[in-house]
């Protein structure tokens, strides 16, 4: 296939060189080429002044997508008629090309179109479309919501997985759907100058709020379960509310995955001790009245560790906490449990991934988590961790894991990320999701899976649950449930006074 590649050759940035090379490396791709005419669209004269005020208020690099580079080295468009034609400008004629692919944010064309989106306060939808259905379409997210060069970036990145994903094929092509579009990107000198008081005064008060407060703190809520009905069932918070897990104020508890082992009930959580700034597993025995004691540590690596998905399997306990920030997915087993974990396999190795989710079905195991399409380490803007759902299959939890064909299987910032076990109800598989869409952990969803096998993923979210009157905070993002026990965190504040005191 001879490809080429329309863009906007006023402004050659690192996106679209990445661009290039992942897709001149791809099976099938005989010759690519470049158009770098000047495009059309109008790129607001200040938006380049707000990056970099942005970049040194929030000491940001400005090596990310959005980076100039030097497109020199590959070919310039000949007359060669082309097989197809990645129109990153929308300005492609009809007849130049056997398909072109135009990219679209929220409807509007080039760069801009995804300024404007983000301006308007949006999580941008990414489309590429042949004119009569959509080749790849995602929602895309961002680790510093509101910074406009971080998000930016993220979304550039993220368009980059997503159109090589599907010149690769592994993308199914869906009808159009018409999404209202993002009003033009305008900045305003007047607006430069206010946004540069409100980017000072929210770094102001961010510093602040760290300077009083522990941040970010979680807690993890639970309530005992006496065959009544779950969340799940309920699709709210239960009438009676929820218990908080204490804390000492030096370190949070999060991510709670409750188990039933032994006859006995534990709660095993992400361990989070502010001095150390790393995550540790740990765990502690509930009865009757509750958690007895406090939770003691179980698990602990030189990097961070969180998410433990602990289940039992062939008499024993197993666990696959999240290790991306050591590039890997790992499963431990249980040798004196609670404790006693010792490293089984590694799952998957060579990947950023979050909060990977197992399920057994269809005779196969299959994991779910987010992969952030970047390198181990790689700097913020340069991906989000939360918008794209890779999935693995095996034939046992074990391993041998194999990639799905079409990952990454989704993106969506509102409907990617686990937030807890997949449940078996009244037929269906119920997936807990995160909404990141007004950022990290913000909302939960209940998704029903449609589909799931080797040959494509589909769900449908139907129910979104958020922190308020019977959990109160900002933010809501583990659901999970044993036989006995249900648990759920949230966002706290935890004053650095308090710990100070011993409090």
């Amino acid at each position: 296939m001879r490809l080429r590649l329309r863009l906007d050759g006023r402004r050659p940035r690192l996106w679209q060189a990445q661009l290039l090379r992942r897709v001149a490396g791809l099976p099938g791709v005989e010759a690519i080429e470049i158009d770098a005419r000047p495009g059309s669209d109008v790129w607001p004269a200040n938006a380049d002044l707000l990056f970099s005020l942005e970049s040194l208020i929030h000491r940001l690099p400005r090596s990310g997508a959005s980076a100039p580079a030097d497109l020199s080295a590959w070919p310039q468009a000949g007359r060669a008629r082309p097989d197809l034609i990645l129109d990153l400008c929308g300005d492609v004629e009809s007849e130049a090309a056997d398909a072109i692919w135009r990219l679209t944010f929220d409807g509007c064309a080039g760069e801009a179109g995804l300024l404007a989106s983000l301006l308007d306060g949006r999580a941008p939808g990414i489309a590429f479309s042949d004119g009569s259905r959509v080749v790849a379409s995602g929602r895309t997210g961002t680790e510093r919501r509101g910074v406009m060069l971080t998000s930016f970036d993220d979304a550039l990145f993220r368009t980059v997985s997503l159109l090589s994903a599907a010149v690769a094929g592994r993308r199914e092509p869906s009808p159009i759907r018409a999404d209202a579009d993002a009003p033009p990107a305008e900045l305003p000198a007047r607006e430069i100058l206010a946004r540069t008081g409100r980017i000072l005064a929210h770094a102001i008060a961010q510093r602040l709020y760290h300077l009083c407060y522990h941040a970010p703190h979680w807690r993890v809520g639970w309530r005992r379960l006496a065959g009544g009905p779950d969340v799940i069932d309920l699709r709210r918070h239960p009438d009676a509310g929820w218990t908080t897990l204490p804390d000492d104020g030096r370190r949070f508890y999060a991510d709670p995955f409750p188990l039933d082992h032994r006859g006995e009930t534990w709660l095993f959580v992400e361990d989070y001790v502010h001095a150390l700034a790393k995550g540790i597993v740990s765990a502690v025995r509930v009865g009757s009245d509750g958690p007895i004691g406090v939770p003691v540590p179980v698990l602990e690596e030189a990097h961070h560790l969180s998410y433990p998905f602990v289940f039992v399997r062939d008499g024993e306990a197993w666990m696959v906490p999240e290790t991306g920030s050591a590039g890997t997915i790992e499963l431990y087993r249980a040798t004196a449990f609670p404790g006693g974990w010792v490293k089984e396999a590694t799952l998957v190795s060579g990947v950023v991934a979050s909060d990977a989710t197992l399920v057994e079905h269809d005779g196969l195991w299959w994991m779910f988590a987010t992969v952030r399409d970047a390198p181990l380490g790689a700097a913020l803007g340069s991906g989000s961790y939360s918008d794209a759902l890779h999935l693995w299959s095996a034939p046992d939890f074990r391993g041998p894991w194999t990639p799905h064909a079409h990952n990454p299987v989704l993106v969506d910032v509102a409907s990617a990320r686990p937030a807890g076990r997949i449940v078996a109800r009244g037929g269906a598989l119920i997936r807990p999701i995160q909404d990141c869409t007004e950022g990290y952990g913000r909302a939960l969803a209940l998704a029903r899976i449609d589909r799931l096998d080797a040959d494509g993923y589909a769900q449908t979210v139907e129910t979104r649950l958020t922190a308020g009157p019977a959990w109160p905070g900002t933010r809501l993002h583990t659901l999970n449930r044993s036989a006995r026990l249900e648990c759920i965190d949230g966002s706290a504040r935890s004053p650095r006074l308090r710990t100070m005191l011993g409090r």
